[in-house]
Parts: C-alpha cells; structure tokens; sequence
C-alpha cells in the first residue's frame, strides 16, 4: 500500500512515476487482462485530481478510479478558484466531465477524509491513494492586530464570489469603507482587486454568485491599493492578469515612477525571465498613460504599491475594527550568484487608511488525517511524491 501526495503541478507526472514503481514490485500491468486489477483512490475532486485520474485510465487499461470529495460537487479550484469573468479557463471543465464519465472512474461526493472516512480506511479498500486535496487555508503575517475585524483572507473573498458553500455567509462589509488594501500581488490579488473595481454591468453578465453581485452594488469601495514587498520586476503576476486589471474601464491606475527603476540585478531577471519582462513592461506604459491623465473624472483608484511590508494594522477608535495598515518602506538586497532579491525593512514608515484589508501572502494544507505532516509549514512529508508505504507487516516513513 501507498499514500501519494499531489500538488496541481506536475501531479498526473508524479503519479505516473511512483504508481510505475509500485507496479513493479507488485506484479501489477497495464495491459495484461489476467494481472488483477489495480484499484486506485483519489482524494480531491480539482484538477489535480482530475488530471491525476485521467493519466492513471489512459495509462492502465484494467485500473480502476474513485475520486472521494468533501464537497458535493467536483472541479475544486475550477469552480471556486477561477474569476468569475474568465470563462474560458474553465473550459477545462468539459475535459473532466469526459473523465468523470468513464466507466473505471466513479466520483463520491460529500465524502471527508478523516471524518467520514480515514485514511486507514483507504488503506485496506486500495492499492493506491493519491493525496491531491490541495490548499484549503492560509499562511499568516504574524503582526500586531491581524485579527481586527475588517480583515480578510483573499481565499475566503474568492470562494464568497464564486459561491463556495464554506463562504456563503462570508462577513465582509463593503460599506463601512470606501478604501481596500490588498497585500500582495500576484494573480489573486489582482482577481479580488478587479472584482472590488470593475463595472457592475460588467459583473452582472458573468457567472458571479447572486448574494455577491447584491453586495458589490450596494459596495462603496473605490479606491484600492496593491502592496507588494519587493518592486515591480518581481510581482508575482502574470502578464495577461495585470492587462486585464489595467485595461478596466472608468479606473485610474497610480504607479510611482520613481519604483520603475531598475538595478542591475532587475535587468539581470528580465533577461533570464520573458514573463517578468513583460509585466514590467506593462508598468512602465501603464505610469506613462497615468502621467497624461492626472486631471480624469474617473472616481475609481488602483494604487501600484511597491516596496512596502505590512508592520502592523491599525484598529478602530473601539479597537474593534480595522482602521488602517502600517507599512515599512524596503529596499532590495540580493546575490548576485543567484540573482535572488529580498525585501529588507528601511526604518521609514507610512499608513494607508482602510477599512478593509484582504491578505493575498500564500496558502497552505491542512492535515486531515493521521499521516506524517509538517503543521508549519503546511506540507506533508515526504521524499517527492511518496508518503509513506507499507511492506507486509511493517510501516517505513519515508522523510
């Protein structure tokens, strides 16, 4: 018996890999008709899972497939991770519906690992378990006031938008406020900061949650700041995401133009990176477009903030609610053998006045049953793809 565990990237590969190496020490084929049949479990329903699952019926021919789900219905991050204008990355979701719909794969929904069913359990009713329930929470600050109300995690607003049944009743309030603060700026910050800002016509023709349009039009929102550590060259983001963003219409975009420029070890990481090159690229047009509209009518904001770290949040007068958010300025230091730049604190600080903050700084597992699992950093153990296996009588870990 063994415990897979798979990430969304590479994870079909992995599979493939570590199920081929079990296969051969067990006897197992995947084309001889009198080999007995390899019954595999999948836990997590997203596309990890899903890929996981096509790879395994196309490579093995007599292998059966369960895909196990905590929530009723499939797809995980396709269904309540993608933006809700961007229908067409979820296309992919008719490719899984034709795996779905394969006579060895079964799916059964409403079905938690660890409550309903453990994994011990598995162990005993399959040869193989893949782990591929991906990230369900997320990574802290560690500051001071990072539990006043008013503050968010990104992961949480996506799932309200998209209808997570986690999220149905998602607290967040759109009306005390008229400022958001987003830390971090990959594509999800820039997803929650386009759905804060963008038209509400725009919105009413995609497939948002009813109880979420409802609360974006009664939003007073209109100013929205995206703080990042480090400078332009290492956003996290890709370029067709801060297109998108810069192209919404009725928006000001704020970039300083004195964080566009670049050190030796920036121009180091365009040259090596095409991606990082033309998001950069995409700033730079961007503050110049600003420079030639400082006197437009449009009463929304989004403010580029770069080389900033959040210090501290500010409460309320009641000290109840978020008020605001300290940010430290910071400069770059890197190695030049590996071109790697950090973000170091300078001393100087500055607030921005906000009564909402969402924190888009990471995500991490959970442990939902007993396995070898590092709670800190949020990851179980293992060598590359394998857990844990046992021979006959005994168990190894392999860490």
């Amino acid at each position: 018996m063994q415990v897979f565990k798979a990430g969304i990237e590479m994870a079909s590969r992995w599979a493939i890999v570590c199920l081929r190496t079990y296969l051969k020490g067990r006897n197992f084929s995947s084309s001889c008709a009198s080999a007995k049949p390899l019954h595999v479990c999948i836990v997590g329903s997203g596309p990890a899972g899903f890929y996981t699952a096509e790879k395994m019926l196309k490579r093995y021919e007599q292998a059966n497939v369960d895909i196990i789900e905590r929530l009723p219905t499939p797809f995980g991050l396709v269904r309540s991770g993608v933006a809700p204008d961007h229908p067409e990355t979820k296309v992919v979701v008719n490719q899984f519906s034709r795996v779905g719909a394969n006579e060895r794969c079964s799916f059964f929904g409403n079905v938690s690992l660890g409550k309903d069913i453990s994994l011990m359990d598995l162990h005993k009713l399959y040869h193989v378990v893949v782990l591929a329930y991906g990230a369900e929470s997320d990574r802290e600050l560690g500051i001071p006031g990072e539990n006043l109300a008013g503050i968010h995690y990104a992961r949480e607003f996506v799932w309200w938008y998209n209808g997570h049944p986690d999220c149905r009743y998602f607290p967040v309030d759109l009306q005390s406020t008229d400022t958001a603060v987003v830390l971090g700026q990959g594509n999800v910050a820039l997803d929650v900061a386009r759905i804060l800002l963008r038209p509400l016509n725009e919105l009413g023709t995609t497939d948002i949650a009813e109880h979420a349009l409802s609360a974006l039009q009664k939003s007073c929102i209109r100013k929205v700041y995206l703080v990042g550590r480090r400078g332009p060259v290492q956003a996290a983001c890709t370029a067709k995401e801060l297109r998108e963003i810069l192209g919404i219409q009725g928006v000001n975009v704020h970039i300083n133009e004195a964080d566009l420029v670049t050190s030796s070890l920036d121009e180091e990481e365009t040259k090596k990176n095409r991606s990082k090159k033309r998001v950069y690229e995409l700033f730079c047009k961007a503050a110049k477009s600003k420079s030639c509209q400082e006197f437009s009518t449009h009463d929304r904001d989004l403010h580029f903030v770069f080389f900033r770290k959040p210090e501290r949040f500010l409460p309320s007068i009641d000290q109840r609610k978020v008020a605001g958010v300290r940010l430290q300025k910071t400069i770059l230091k890197g190695d030049d053998a590996t071109s790697y730049q950090y973000a170091v604190g300078t001393g100087e600080f500055e607030e921005i006045e906000s009564g909402l903050v969402l924190k888009s700084i990471g995500y991490k597992s959970l442990c939902v049953d007993e396995f070898p699992f590092d709670h800190n950093k949020g990851k179980i153990h293992g060598g590359e793809s394998l857990v844990w296996e046992e021979r006959r009588a005994c168990q190894r870990h392999l860490i």
